[in-house]
């Protein structure tokens, strides 16, 4: 399993909105991609404009193949929200209580 992390900082007082962007028009369109498993979106307590969503695929080809047909799209949708690019990381799963992966045997 393969995941992209995706952090973001609102403008100043919308990180409400933004969250609410990304539940109500990313997800329906993450949803249909070819190998998309799960998105977990994480709003910070203590700053609440900072948020980072992690997506989880079954292969990071299926992630590269979202960032390239469907990542500049979104992006663009939620442009306006933002106060600065976002910053993407991959990871490859090691372990996963939710996702049934032991630590090191990731697929």
């Amino acid at each position: 399993m393969f995941t992209r992390s995706v952090e973001v900082t609102a403008k100043s007082g919308k990180g409400r909105e933004l969250a609410n962007t990304i539940n109500d028009k990313v997800l329906p369109i993450l949803k249909k991609q070819t190998g998309f498993v799960d998105e977990t979106l994480l709003v910070s307590d203590a700053e609440p404009d900072r948020i980072v969503a992690l997506s989880f695929w079954k292969s990071k080809e299926d992630a590269e193949e979202y960032q390239r047909r469907q990542y500049p799209a979104i992006h663009d949708m939620v442009q306006h929200l933002l106060d600065a690019e976002p910053v993407i990381r991959t990871f490859n799963v090691d372990s996963s209580t939710t996702h049934k992966i032991a630590a090191g045997k990731a697929a």
